[in-house]
């Protein structure tokens, strides 16, 4: 099956704030320099906030990231686990049909979504609620048929069931996840033989279902409010904080640089061993005072704090706005200017973050 990005495209794609500080913790995961392991979780809640990845939430991603377009590309269409196109507003319905529930009536799960949604996989239902998909084996042998509704596993399905399960979503219900027949889990349909204490935990569900129960975790679209957003690490450890995109792939022994707008751009590459790489810069012009009589917190910006602040207003930044039009010759200078911290302005990549923060007021 080909994996293309959709023909149609919306013009633009944001994080919403709680999601943006949600992504912006799962970067701190990860050391300096190794920000793209966080690229399946971003893309992932790009995808829950949106219900499918567009081409501005890829290209969105790899700029947090500072990832080549074409890298996260390659990652958005290799798992089959990421929407290219849209998707029901309700929910999107995989239906696996790999052995175990083909052998037990996933086709008949298939003609139900082709009668009720849509005659093809991939498409909206009439009222844009609802699109289907077959899928390969989701693990859930012991509980087959089965289909993943949004996130959440409904297991021993039969056509009537799923008919009654997408006749309560259109409505506006969260049917409960899990076996549809009963079962706490997958124990054996003639019941248990053994391990007759599997309920004594105290939890009325099993594991996945009472989880999803007590976060309210459903089908419904995650703007980073509904979940908490869980980064106990922050404060502990020193960030590594996110770069910037570039669309190409960097030469052997070129050196990164943030332009203008936030966009990673190469410097030439030394042309030997031992030979100095060439360096252009010039100081940004800087103000005499904060416009207003008031600075921007440029502490906001990570890694900025209260010393490399006082250093810039030093030197004359104040705003946001200054630091998101420094020219690559402009960070050079300022790079080098900085006593005591060389080299934090590419490295913490202060104009892309800026850029970001202009664009949120």
């Amino acid at each position: 099956m080909l994996r293309r990005l959709h023909p149609i495209q919306p013009e633009s794609f944001a994080f919403t704030p709680a999601n943006y500080v949600w992504a912006q913790g799962q970067i701190t995961k990860y050391p300096a320099g190794r920000q793209a392991s966080a690229v399946i979780p971003l893309l992932w809640r790009a995808q829950e906030q949106e219900g499918w990845l567009s081409r501005p939430a890829i290209e969105h991603v790899a700029n947090m990231l500072g990832m080549a377009y074409i890298r996260v590309l390659e990652v958005a269409t290799f798992y089959f686990m990421f929407q290219l196109q849209p998707v029901g507003s309700v929910a999107h319905i995989q239906i696996c049909g790999t052995t175990s529930c083909m052998i037990c009536g996933a086709e008949e799960l298939i003609a139900v979504c082709k009668e009720l949604i849509s005659p093809k996989a991939h498409a909206l239902s009439a009222d844009g609620k609802f699109s289907w998909e077959e899928v390969e084996c989701m693990g859930a042998c012991a509980n087959a048929p089965m289909a993943q509704i949004g996130k959440d596993y409904y297991e021993d399905l039969t056509a009537d069931k799923l008919r009654d399960l997408i006749a309560r979503f259109s409505k506006g219900e969260v049917p409960l996840a899990g076996p549809q027949n009963g079962r706490y889990a997958s124990e054996p349909l003639g019941g248990l033989t053994s391990l007759k204490d599997h309920k004594g935990t105290g939890a009325k569900y099993n594991g996945s279902v009472q989880r999803a129960v007590d976060i309210g975790d459903t089908v419904k679209r995650i703007d980073g409010t509904e979940v908490p957003i869980l980064t106990p690490w922050l404060g502990k450890a020193k960030p590594a904080t996110p770069a910037v995109g570039t669309a190409k792939e960097p030469k052997p022994g070129a050196r990164q640089v943030a332009d203008a707008t936030g966009v990673t751009v190469q410097e030439a590459p030394a042309q030997s061993v031992g030979t100095p790489e060439p360096k252009v810069s010039a100081k940004p012009q800087g103000l005499d005072a904060p416009r207003d009589g008031k600075a921007d917190d440029l502490k906001v910006i990570v890694g900025i704090g209260p010393k490399l602040e006082a250093l810039c207003h030093k030197l004359g930044y104040f705003h946001f706005d200054q630091i998101a039009a420094w020219t690559p010759a402009e960070i050079a200078w300022v790079d080098d200017n900085l006593e005591g911290f060389r080299g934090r302005v590419t490295r913490d990549n202060w104009v892309a973050q800026a850029r970001d923060l202009m664009a949120k007021k």
